[in-house]
């Protein structure tokens, strides 16, 4: 495992990364309509006929779980004048998509199945008016869509990673509890922010005495994932208000992860942080060039979760604290960027997978800046 750790000389982004809506849709261009997007949990939509609405970069898209079990994704467009077909976001469509407008009517495999009042049009053949689709595909246990019309198959994307999180079931693990915040800052601070433990002692001391911010280490070093682990203190058994494990400890680990908490960025909208007991996942969704939604989940085993008298407030209580200071920290930089006396800084060496994320970021980006 890597533990020297260099940030390369590397400098903080500028300014307009942070604030100019013309850097926003480039992004948008580049990469929110390039790349796999997190949407959620698969078991969201675990039901025929169950769906839920994802939004991106001003597009509504609809993803259900079809007769068959198979997961779909269309936007959610209605092909004769343009109508959202759903409204709601989230709920069961039974067995088929009606407009509301005019009753135009969908399968679930997006096919045309009734236009009324459409037979006296000449050549009108419902099979030339299904749903635009959109990409979908589950990746151990989270749900995920792409927007390009020929995207890289997410088992090639995500390659890097096979066989990472075996231990800790993933796919079959349940969500127990759910937190969202809106973040008054660009999305890569909440990425970069995730990224170094630098600022761990001053913004989280109840954090860094359950876990050191210096045994940090980064077994994935460059390109979309990024990040490791960091040991947990002498008697502490998890991330917790009391620092003892809210459940059992996943059986699959070895010894050394029964001692660890991992971090990795999953670029370009997941935080996936794996604990002896349970996983933490952070959902990021851009908002605006100053503003981002963040969706918190805690992930538990299910015969855990179903458990009487399973309580997993005291790790629940022990993030939202955490990242109420996190969001903070990042609404201040915002504020301090969007200055015009800002100029880029040098990041530390604790700082590296900040350094790795821009890298990848400004490659994504197809640009060229001095960091």
């Amino acid at each position: 495992m890597k533990t020297t750790r260099s940030a390369e000389g590397a400098k903080t982004l500028p300014r307009e990364y942070y604030t100019s809506q013309e850097v926003y849709d480039l992004e948008a261009e580049r990469i929110f309509r390039t790349h796999w997007l997190c949407a959620g949990r698969a078991a969201e939509i675990a039901a025929p006929g169950s769906y839920l609405l994802f939004d991106v970069d001003g597009e509504s898209l609809i993803l259900l779980r079809d007769g068959e079990g198979g997961v779909r994704g269309f936007y959610n467009v209605c092909r004769h004048r343009g109508t959202r077909l759903c409204e709601e976001p989230r709920g069961s469509l039974g067995k088929t998509i009606r407009c509301s407008y005019h009753a135009w009517t969908y399968g679930l495999d997006g096919g045309l199945v009734a236009a009324p009042n459409m037979k006296d049009i000449a050549d009108f053949d419902r099979a030339d008016y299904p749903l635009h689709p959109v990409a979908t595909a589950v990746w151990n246990g989270s749900l995920f869509v792409n927007l390009s019309r020929e995207p890289e198959p997410i088992e090639d994307t995500f390659g890097q990673l096979a066989g990472r999180f075996d231990a800790w079931q993933l796919s079959e693990l349940v969500a127990v509890d759910r937190h969202e915040y809106d973040v008054r800052a660009n999305w890569k601070m909440l990425f970069q922010n995730y990224s170094e433990c630098y600022h761990c002692p001053r913004i989280h001391p109840a954090l860094n005495a359950l876990s050191g911010y210096s045994t940090a280490s980064n077994d994935v070093t460059s390109g979309a994932f990024l990040g490791g682990p960091m040991q947990l203190a002498d008697g502490v058994s998890s991330m917790s208000t009391t620092g003892a494990a809210c459940g059992d400890v996943f059986s699959g680990l070895t010894p050394e992860d029964r001692r660890r908490v991992y971090y990795y960025s999953l670029f370009p909208t997941l935080l996936l942080s794996p604990h002896p007991d349970y996983v933490l996942v952070h959902r990021i969704e851009r908002q605006a060039v100053d503003r981002t939604r963040v969706v918190c989940e805690f992930l538990f085993q299910p015969d855990i979760a179903a458990r009487p008298g399973f309580d997993p407030t005291p790790a629940v209580e022990f993030w939202d604290m955490t990242n109420r200071q996190d969001w903070h920290a990042c609404e201040s930089s915002q504020a301090g960027v969007s200055s015009r006396a800002y100029v880029p800084g040098p990041y530390s060496n604790l700082e590296c997978t900040v350094a790795a994320f821009d890298r990848h970021y400004l490659e994504m980006l197809d640009v060229a800046a001095d960091v």
